[in-house]
C-alpha cells in the first residue's frame, strides 16, 4: 500500500533564518530543502502523502506552507503554529482555517521542548489555547523531552476532546537510561486521545555510528504502549539527515517493525496518520 511520511520539514533560508540551527555541527542541514528536494526521496520509499510541520514560533510560516500543500499532491496535511497564548488565537486559527488553502491544516505544534518552564503545557493560557484548538477540530503535536511529560500527561487528561499526537517518541537520549522516559510514555499512551510518531530517532542516537539494534528498545516501549493503531512513522527529514538519508530511516523503520503483522505495519506505515489527521 500506499505510505504516509507523518513528519517532515521544509525551510528556504532565503526566506528567513531557522534560529534553531545554531552551531557548527547544524552545518550539514544549513541549506535550502524545497519540497521538490523530497519528492524524490519519498517516490523511491512509496511515500505517497506527507503531513508538513512547522519548524519556527512565527505565524507567517504556516500559510507558506498551506501554499505548499495546495500546490503539491505530495503534501497532505500540515500542522502549523499560532500563539496559543495570544488573546486572538481564536481569530489567528479562523484565519488560516478559512484561507483558500485553509483544508490542509491538520494540526498545531509549538517547540514546548525548548521552553525552560517544563510546567508550560499548564499554564492556564496555553490550555485555553489548546481548547481553541480542540473547538477547530485541528490536531495537536506534542514536542516534548522527558522532564516535560508529566504536564503532557495532565494536559491530555484535562483535555480528553483533543487528540495529541507525540512528535519522536518525545525525544529521549538513545543509550541512556529507558526510565524515567519509558514510564512517561506509557502513561500518556494509556489515555485513548494520543498517538505517537515513530521518528526523530537517529538524532537522539550516535549521528556518526548508531545501529538499529540502538533504536529498538525505544521503540519496542512505544508499539507496546501504544498499539500499531496509535503509531505512525515520521522520517523528520531533513534533520534526519544530520545521522542518516531518507533511505536509511525508512529503512531503519521497517526492522524496527519486521515482527509486526502485514496488517500492522500498514497501520504504521499509513493508516493511522490518514485517521489521526484526516488526511
Amino acid at each position: 500500500m500506499s505510505r504516509v511520511d507523518a513528519h517532515h520539514h521544509v525551510w528556504d533560508l532565503g526566506v528567513r533564518e531557522q534560529s534553531w540551527m545554531a552551531g557548527s555541527a547544524m552545518d550539514p542541514i544549513r541549506r535550502d530543502f524545497l519540497i521538490d528536494d523530497l519528492a524524490p526521496l519519498a517516490a523511491a520509499a512509496g511515500v505517497t502523502q506527507t503531513v508538513l510541520v512547522q519548524t519556527v514560533g512565527l505565524a507567517a510560516e504556516t500559510p507558506e506552507f498551506l501554499a505548499i500543500a495546495e500546490s503539491n499532491d505530495l503534501v497532505a496535511g500540515v500542522v502549523g503554529w499560532v500563539d496559543l497564548t495570544a488573546d486572538d488565537v481564536e481569530d489567528a486559527l479562523t484565519g488560516l482555517l478559512n484561507r483558500p488553502d485553509g483544508q490542509w491544516l491538520k494540526g498545531i505544534r509549538h517547540q514546548v521542548h525548548d521552553e525552560p518552564d517544563v510546567e508550560w503545557l499548564n499554564r492556564p493560557d496555553v490550555r485555553r489555547g489548546l481548547t481553541v484548538v480542540a473547538e477547530a477540530g485541528l490536531v495537536y503535536d506534542l514536542l516534548t523531552k522527558t522532564p516535560h511529560l508529566p504536564a503532557a500527561l495532565d494536559t491530555v487528561r484535562a483535555l480528553p476532546e483533543l487528540t495529541f499526537v507525540v512528535d519522536h517518541i518525545s525525544k529521549p537520549e538513545i543509550g541512556g537510561d529507558l526510565e524515567p522516559w519509558a514510564s512517561g510514555i506509557r502513561a500518556l499512551a494509556a489515555e485513548p486521545n494520543v498517538t505517537c510518531k515513530l521518528s526523530g530517532m537517529v538524532t537522539e542516537a550516535s549521528w556518526t555510528d548508531w545501529k538499529v539494534a540502538d533504536l529498538k528498545p525505544y521503540a519496542d516501549v512505544v508499539l507496546e504502549a501504544f498499539g500499531p493503531d496509535r503509531v505512525m512513522f515520521g522520517s523528520d527529514w531533513p534533520v534526519c539527515l544530520l545521522a542518516a538519508t531518507y533511505a536509511e530511516v525508512v529503512q531503519a523503520a521497517e526492522d524496527l517493525t519486521a515482527g509486526l503483522t502485514p496488517a500492522d505495519r500498514d497501520q504504521i506505515f499509513g493508516e493511522t496518520a490518514r485517521r489521526t489527521y484526516h488526511l
